[in-house]
């Protein structure tokens, strides 16, 4: 199927596969990482939550060293010569890519050090360097140094009889120079135990524990009538105290460095004989990749900057430099502590009116769908889900694919009661989900261990598929209850990511998701399912066939729209299918958090179609499809994303919303309401930057996941 299939044979056809047409991947999801940072600069957010989100910024940009760079330093390497549909060589794309990280890093620390410390300071929180505390402070902090910092310490010389450490992935470190009594320079490593130890240490706590043999509490400016909070970094205390670590030398210079490594697992599962095992060993092989990236202070001497260079196999353009702190992440530590009026306030989910408290869940089931959206309706239904099933002695069987659980998931706890109680349950537990896999690894283990049917998924796929079925015996026979998602089945994520669950006990969709699972365990190869579109099989098709059905009415002079919500855009064939749907005139709404390859407002391709990005205190994560149809409306929800990935290499689930209640409050609340958005939305430029959708003049902000946490309860 081509994308020109659809256009009239006189029309003057554009070239839709000119690069100048297509975003840059790589590109696009460094602006999106660019608008998380800018809600730390948004003086409406609570405090607290702007220092989160310079943490999540370092998180995710950390995450696209390991997997994104190191794949384009790997087709470097490898002299790779294809290009994405943007035409960008991998050469080109890194030296983009190095420049435009500078710049946000330099923000970032504009945003902490001129910004939010200050801010901080006016709140009564002091983020301090070890010159700012005072004499008792400084005392107190080198006995917690000796009693509770210098057991854990390794420091690593390097000579000719010690070489050049091994540095992990991620870790933090001190580069040493010192002189020796006969005046020869000498070098050592120091891992910052940022993974054992706070790296956000609370000087009020050490106070507490050391200033009473430091000479008692020193008089602190109070702010109101409570004691100031005042908070050191971990690396700042090891560097005040070096000389306990080495007495008889002389410390010339002292500079924070840390390490990116490559962690994109390369699996050939072809050649494995337990996946399980092979996972294992992967998982514990990620630590010795290849360097990717080190950062480092901007005052580091250049001696000791060309030493690690030289050790650690990197090229000048893999160092970053930048002001201290190192590694943000650790933020989250700061962005923690217990000051409530500094953080958002609290937001209790709602429960379902459909899902009484005192009713068997199957049976409000059976009165009709239930549609679930998290975070604004509550996860405890789902996890219920589960419960009931395994304490029911009514189910004989329960099935679930599992992608990412988290810890302590009590939907696994309920798969061990159910498989306690002599029910048939089968799990599939997707081993591959990227940083994930550990995690996986332990419940698959445990699963096992209690007698649970555990597979992990087709050869060659990843599993991303959200969804679980439970077998039922009935007066009238045995009944299928499904429960489908557009996200994982993990309680954690579920307060904070945005996702749209179905409950139902449909016979089309239950006899589907019979038919799924019976692919995914055996060797059934299923060719056609009745209500689901399912990759790899088949979504790609469908997908196409619906947009292609929506420019077949906009070609016959009728209305046609079409809205997507999803992580990302991707797959250059359905761009352009989108922009002959555009240039069809169908109106286009996307709604996309993180990158789109697409670009939206070019005339004559793609002035029908909008894309808008919203980013807020939730993480906006369901996948929506939608279809006008010449006013026979359709909606789709799942698990996939318009990414090659996803529509080839995976298997997903995507599933019809046909009860008209749910399909209308899709289509109103959850798509209408985030399309009005003029708080947090904004939208995408042809030139591939974004810019905010303001109110209109005199209109004070409509801010959509506000609206949706105010109206939790009216369903």
């Amino acid at each position: 199927m081509t994308t020109e299939s659809t256009l009239t044979p006189h029309a003057e056809i554009p070239n839709l596969y000119e690069p100048s047409l297509y975003i840059n991947r790589e590109l696009g999801w460094i602006e999106f990482n660019r608008r998380v940072l800018q809600q730390a600069f948004d003086p409406e957010l609570a405090l607290l939550e702007r220092v989160r989100f310079l943490a999540i910024f370092s998180n995710n940009l950390d995450e696209f060293f390991m997997v994104r760079v190191s794949g384009l330093k790997e087709q470097l390497k490898a002299g790779v010569t294809d290009t994405p549909a943007d035409g960008l060589t991998p050469a080109q794309q890194l030296g983009l890519i190095r420049e435009r990280v500078l710049a946000l890093l330099g923000e970032q620390r504009h945003c902490f050090h001129d910004v939010l410390v200050p801010r901080l300071a006016a709140e009564g929180i002091d983020v301090l360097s070890y010159d700012g505390l005072t004499g008792a402070e400084r005392a107190a902090m080198r006995r917690y140094f000796e009693r509770e910092v210098f057991p854990v310490l390794t420091p690593l010389a390097v000579d000719p009889g010690r070489p050049f450490p091994y540095i992990s992935n991620l870790s933090l470190s001190l580069a040493i120079l010192m002189l020796d009594v006969d005046g020869h320079e000498r070098f050592a490593r120091l891992k910052v135990p940022n993974n054992v130890l706070a790296r956000v240490i609370s000087v009020n706590d050490v106070m507490r524990r050391y200033g009473s043999d430091a000479g008692g509490l020193e008089k602190r400016d109070p702010t109101s009538e409570a004691e100031r909070l005042r908070y050191i970094f971990l690396e700042d205390l090891l560097s005040a105290n070096l000389d306990s670590l080495f007495p008889g030398l002389r410390v010339i210079a002292v500079s924070a460095f840390r390490i990116t490594r490559d962690s994109e697992m390369e699996i050939t599962e072809e050649e494995a004989s337990d996946l399980l095992e092979m996972i294992e060993q992967s998982v514990q092989n990620r630590r010795f990749g290849h360097v990717v990236r080190m950062t480092i202070v901007d005052d580091m001497p250049d001696s000791i900057r060309q030493l690690l260079i030289e050790n650690l196999d990197l090229q000048p353009d893999d160092v970053y430099e930048v002001r201290a702190p190192l590694g943000m992440n650790d933020l989250f530590e700061l962005a923690n502590i217990d000051v409530p009026a500094l953080k958002a306030s609290p937001f209790v989910p709602a429960r379902p009116a459909a899902l009484p408290v005192d009713e068997d869940i199957f049976s409000a089931i059976r009165r009709g769908d239930i549609l679930l959206h998290h975070p604004y309706d509550s996860f405890l239904p789902t996890v219920e889900f589960f419960e009931a099933a395994a304490e029911d002695p009514a189910v004989l069987a329960i099935k679930v694919t599992l992608y990412r659980t988290g810890n302590n998931s009590p939907i696994v706890q309920a798969l061990l009661r159910a498989q306690e109680k002599k029910k048939q349950v089968a799990v599939l537990v997707e081993l591959k989900a990227r940083f994930d896999e550990e995690n996986n690894i332990g419940w698959a283990r445990a699963l096992e261990a209690q007698g649970v049917h555990v597979v992990y998924g087709l050869m060659g796929l990843k599993t991303h598929s959200k969804i679980a079925l439970v077998v039922r015996r009935e007066a009238d026979g045995v009944r299928r209850y499904v429960h489908l998602s557009t996200g994982n089945y993990n309680a954690s994520t579920a307060r904070i990511y945005t996702d749209l669950g179905m409950l139902t006990c449909r016979e089309d969709i239950g006899a589907d998701a019979t038919e799924l699972f019976n692919r995914l365990t055996g060797f059934v190869y299923q060719t056609h399912y009745r209500k689901l579109l399912v990759a790899p099989e088949h979504l790609r098709e469908q997908i196409a066939a619906l947009i292609e059905r929506e420019i077949g009415h906009a070609r016959a002079g009728r209305q046609a729209r079409l809205t997507f919500k999803m992580n990302a855009l991707v797959d250059p064939a359905m761009i352009r299918l989108l922009y002959e749907a555009s240039m069809a005139g169908v109106k286009i709404n996307l709604i996309i958090r993180t990158l789109t390859c697409l670009r939206p407002g070019i005339p004559g391709i793609s002035e029908n179609i909008k894309v808008i990005c919203l980013i807020g205190r939730f993480l906006e994560h369901s996948r929506i499809y939608y279809f006008y149809n010449n006013g026979h409306e359709e909606v789709y929800c799942g698990s996939a994303d318009l990414m090659q990935r996803n529509l080839d290499h995976r298997v997903e689930t995507v599933f019809p919303v046909e009860t008209p209640a749910l399909k209308q409050r899709i289509i109103d609340e959850v798509l209408g309401i985030e399309l009005a958005d003029t708080y947090k939305a904004q939208q995408l430029q042809a030139e591939g930057t974004y810019q905010p959708i303001l109110p209109p003049p005199g209109e004070m902000p409509f801010g959509a996941q506000r609206w949706f946490m105010e109206h939790s309860r009216d369903h």
